[in-house]
């Protein structure tokens, strides 16, 4: 919205920093964290309100997770509504890119806000189903991939971009939707299993979304992808905005959701997020380089897999307990010890991640 005032702007004052993304970007970021510091305690205490009893505990997780009893859960309203005014607010209106992105975090934060509302009204952790969740889930993520697959220019539409290789495209055809559909639904859960102890979901994200805004600001440019030598994507150069929002509405979040958690993000955040994660990737054409930022998100999937394909086949477990944030509670890690290695990991993936952008 913003940005419409550099139309007021003669090349050298104050007006001409609304043309340039990195200002926005930045103006994105502390209206998202101020957003968060302003308004997570009254949301928090709004939450603990209505709730009651808040999130219902697991009886078969961690003993340490009973201390939790009665914490509010839905707190990633908080970064959802930081995210939602700051984009709105610094991000250009006529970029589709932007809308798709948008459409994906709120159609996702919906299905989160719907599942963990069945879990507060009913006291049960199940949920709304999860067969429910997932065929909603496919369908936003059809509706995005095929718009993205009609924005993208000729030469990149239905490709599939391979990482450290300059020229290699790999041409999906009609399967690029449902791949896509793979990749957001995919980013969704990942993010969601991850989402169990207190600031250990949100700050993995944060980085992802730094990287990922990194990485669309530098497709969006012709200069920076001539020097790269990665595809040029034009528009996605605004998506920096919006990961800059994430971040600061993330921040804001964290401040409350720190050891010990005074709100939850619950599904209404980790699905939206995660799906936010999924989008950015399928526009910018960095599906494979999100498998590699988002590694820690892939390897918690991946322990949630096996353990259930290894317990049906043979009747024993892998972990002692999955996800695998789990296995390494019930071995005797502390919560903050196993939260800030995992941020640890999540800083080198996105640093290989970032890495993409000049191996070639």
């Amino acid at each position: 919205m913003l940005y419409w005032l550099e139309r007021l702007s003669d090349g050298g004052d104050v007006f001409n920093l609304f043309r340039y993304i990195t200002f926005r970007a930045g103006g994105a970021f502390f209206t998202a964290l101020l957003f968060g510091f302003l308004f997570g305690k009254p949301l928090i205490n709004l939450l603990r309100r209505k709730q009651k009893k808040g999130q219902p505990i697991r009886n078969d997780g961690p003993q340490t997770h009973f201390a939790k009893a009665g914490t509010p859960t839905m707190g990633g309203l908080l970064i959802l509504s930081a995210i939602l005014v700051a984009t709105l607010l610094w991000a250009r209106l006529d970029n589709a890119y932007v809308w798709i992105v948008l459409f994906v975090t709120y159609a996702f934060g919906l299905i989160g806000f719907a599942d963990d509302y069945a879990k507060v009204t009913k006291q049960n952790t199940k949920g709304v189903s999860s067969r429910v969740r997932f065929m909603i889930g496919l369908a936003i993520a059809a509706l995005a991939g095929a718009a993205a697959s009609w924005l993208h220019p000729a030469e990149l539409t239905n490709q599939l971009a391979v990482p450290f290789f300059k020229n290699l495209l790999i041409n999906l055809g009609i399967v690029f939707v449902p791949f896509a559909m793979i990749v957001i639904v995919g980013a969704a859960n990942a993010v969601n299993l991850t989402d169990g102890l207190d600031g250990l979901a949100v700050m993995p994200v944060m980085i992802a979304a730094a990287t990922l805004g990194v990485i669309a600001y530098a497709v969006g440019r012709v200069d920076f992808t001539q020097y790269l030598e990665v595809h040029y994507v034009p528009g996605t150069g605004e998506i920096l905005i919006f990961c800059a929002a994430l971040i600061g509405g993330g921040l804001g979040f964290l401040w409350y959701n720190a050891p010990p958690a005074a709100v939850f993000m619950g599904d209404t955040g980790s699905l939206a997020l995660g799906g936010a994660l999924g989008a950015i990737a399928v526009v910018t054409k960095h599906e494979i380089v999100l498998a590699i930022v988002g590694g820690l998100f892939v390897v918690e999937a991946l322990s949630v897999i096996i353990q259930v394909v290894y317990f049906k086949r043979t009747g024993k477990r892998v972990f002692l307990m999955a996800p695998i944030h789990h296995h390494f509670e019930k071995k005797g890690w502390a919560e903050p010890q196993i939260v800030i290695r995992f941020w640890i990991i999540s800083l080198i993936l996105a640093l290989i991640g970032l890495a993409t952008l000049k191996l070639r």
